[in-house]
C-alpha cells in the first residue's frame, strides 16, 4: 500500500555529484529508477512537485520536468493534468505480506487460531482517554528517560492488583516492567544463566519451539517434562537434572489442565531443595469459567518462583506491555540486564495502563471480554455437539482455546489439510510436543473467531473429526 505524506512536497534523498563527470539529469533519473526498482518507492506514491524537488537539489525545473517526462515514457511514473505525479502501480508490484488478514481470507469461513484475543474487543476508548489523561496531567519529569525497572506508580498498581486478584505476595520494588511475556522470560533465563543455572525444564506439550529458542539465546539447555491429568510432571523434573522449570499452573498450556494441589507442593519442594527457580507463565488467567480461581504459585513462595504476566492476552498484543515479579535475591541481576537491555519500557504507556487500572475500567473490559468469550466457548460446546456428538473436548474451564481429541490413529496434518480445502483453519497439538504425541489432538482457538464463524466452521468440517472425509 502506497503511503500519502501530508503537504504539497514530501521529500526524497537524493544526491546529485557535480564533479562526478556525469550528468545531472541522468544522475536524477538512475537514482529514480533504483528507487523503484528496488522498492524504495512504492507503486501509487506521490513524488514532489517538480518545482519543490529542482529545488531541493539546487537544479532547474526543466530539468526535472524533463527526467519525470522521461521515466512516465519509460512506464516508471504516471501523471494526469492537474494531478502530482506518481510511481506507476505497475513499477514494481510488492509481494502481500503473510498477516492475519491473509489467514482469514485462505480460512474465509472460519479460523481456530489459538493465542490472540478478539482484538476488535480491545479498549480503544478507554486506551486513548488515558494516554489523554497522561498527557494532559503528567508532571515534565514522566517525558524524561524513567527507572529502566519500569514507572513507580505502575509497579505500585501492578503489586496491588496482583495480590487482589492473583493472591500475589509482591510489593512494587519486586516488580519489573517488560515488553511483553517474551522479553520477561528472556531476561530471567539470562540472569539464571549468569548465576551459573545451566539447564531449563519446561512443560511438554507446551510452548516448545519459543521456549527452547529462549534458552538457546540465554545459553541454558531446554529439557521437556511431561505433562499428565494433573499437570507437571514433578518427579520427571527431579530426574531431569534442572535447577530452574517454566510452567503455566493455572491453566497449562496447551491443554489447559490445572496443576494439581499435591504437584503444587511437590514442586515448591523441589525447589527449595534444590535452590531451584520455578517460572510461572500467568498467561491467561484472568479468563475462567466454571471453576473456581486458582491462586499464584508464587504466593506460597515468594522466594523461589518468579511470576510472569502481560496485558497481550486482556488487552491486545500491540501494547508490549508485560511484567515479571521477581524473588529479592535476583531484582538486582534483572534490573541491570532490563537496563542493558533497552533502558526501560514506554514511560508514557506505563503511565496510561495504571491509570486504566486505577480507573476500574480494565475491570470492566475484562468483565465484558470474560462474558464474549464465555459465550463464545458455550456456542463451541453446542456446535460441536450438534455436528460432532461423539468428538471429547477438553480444556475448556479457562481461557479461549480447547483440545479437541481426534480418534486414535487419525492424522492431524491430514484432518488441517482437510479442512483447509474447506475454508477452515485448524490447528494439531502434535507440533507443541517435544516428545511424540500420545495422540492426536486439534488446539481450537475461539478467541478471535466469532460465533457465527464458529457455528459455520464447525458444521463444515465436523465429519473429519470422526475420521471421515
Amino acid at each position: 500500500m502506497a503511503v500519502e505524506w501530508a503537504g504539497s512536497g514530501p521529500e526524497l534523498l537524493f544526491t546529485i555529484d557535480r564533479d562526478s563527470g556525469a550528468g545531472l539529469r541522468a544522475q536524477l533519473e538512475d537514482q529514480l529508477r533504483d528507487a523503484i526498482r528496488g522498492g524504495r518507492l512504492a507503486g501509487g506514491e506521490r513524488l514532489p512537485s517538480s518545482r519543490e524537488l529542482a529545488r531541493g537539489l539546487g537544479l532547474s525545473r526543466g530539468l526535472v520536468q524533463d527526467c519525470y517526462a522521461q521515466l512516465q515514457a519509460e512506464g516508471y511514473l504516471s501523471s494526469r493534468p492537474g494531478s502530482a505525479t506518481r510511481v506507476a502501480a505497475v513499477a514494481h508490484p510488492a509481494a502481500p505480506p503473510e498477516t492475519a488478514t491473509a489467514s482469514r481470507r485462505r480460512h474465509a469461513v472460519a479460523d481456530f487460531r489459538h493465542g490472540v484475543p478478539d482484538l476488535r474487543l480491545a479498549p480503544r476508548e478507554d486506551w486513548a482517554w488515558a494516554v489523554r489523561e497522561v498527557c494532559r496531567t503528567a508532571p515534565n519529569t514522566a517525558f524524561d528517560y524513567g527507572d529502566p525497572i519500569g514507572d513507580r506508580r505502575l509497579r505500585e498498581v501492578l503489586a496491588a492488583y496482583l495480590r487482589r486478584v492473583r493472591a500475589v505476595a509482591a510489593s512494587a520494588d519486586q516488580v519489573v516492567v517488560c515488553a511483553g511475556m517474551a522479553q520477561a522470560l528472556g531476561l530471567v533465563l539470562r540472569v539464571l544463566a549468569a548465576d551459573g543455572v545451566e539447564a531449563l525444564a519446561f512443560e511438554d506439550p507446551g510452548a516448545v519451539r519459543s521456549t527452547t529458542e529462549q534458552a538457546e539465546a540465554a545459553g541454558l539447555a531446554a529439557v521437556p517434562v511431561p505433562v499428565d491429568e494433573d499437570g507437571l510432571d514433578v518427579a520427571a523434573l527431579e530426574r531431569s537434572g534442572a535447577r530452574a522449570v517454566l510452567v503455566t499452573p493455572a491453566h497449562q498450556w496447551p491443554t489447559g489442565v490445572v496443576l494439581a494441589g499435591h504437584r503444587r507442593r511437590e514442586l515448591l519442594d523441589w525447589a527449595r531443595r534444590h535452590d531451584g527457580v520455578v517460572i510461572e507463565d500467568d498467561y491467561d488467567a484472568e479468563f475462567r469459567y466454571d471453576r473456581d480461581p486458582v491462586g499464584s504459585l508464587q504466593g506460597l513462595d515468594p522466594g523461589h518462583v518468579v511470576s510472569l504476566g502481560t496485558v497481550s492476552k486482556s488487552l491486545a498484543p500491540a501494547l508490549r506491555l508485560g511484567w515479571l515479579v521477581t524473588p529479592p535475591r535476583l531484582r538486582a541481576a534483572l534490573a541491570r540486564e532490563k537496563l542493558v537491555t533497552d533502558r526501560g519500557s514506554p514511560g508514557l504507556d506505563q503511565l496510561a495502563l495504571a491509570l486504566l487500572i486505577e480507573s476500574g475500567r480494565y475491570d470492566r473490559h475484562l468483565r465484558r471480554a470474560r462474558t464474549e468469550y464465555a459465550a463464545r466457548r458455550e456456542t463451541l460446546v453446542s456446535a460441536l455437539a450438534a455436528h460432532a456428538p461423539g468428538v471429547r473436548v477438553t480444556g475448556l474451564a479457562a481461557g479461549f482455546h480447547a483440545i479437541l481429541h481426534l480418534p486414535p490413529g487419525a492424522d492431524e496434518e491430514r484432518v488441517i489439510a482437510a479442512a483447509a480445502e474447506r475454508g477452515v483453519g485448524l490447528y494439531g497439538l502434535g507440533v507443541m510436543h517435544r516428545t511424540p504425541s500420545p495422540e492426536p489432538r486439534l488446539v481450537l482457538g475461539f478467541g478471535d473467531t466469532p460465533r457465527p464463524a464458529i457455528v459455520a466452521g464447525v458444521a463444515a468440517v465436523a465429519d473429519l473429526f470422526s475420521g471421515v472425509d
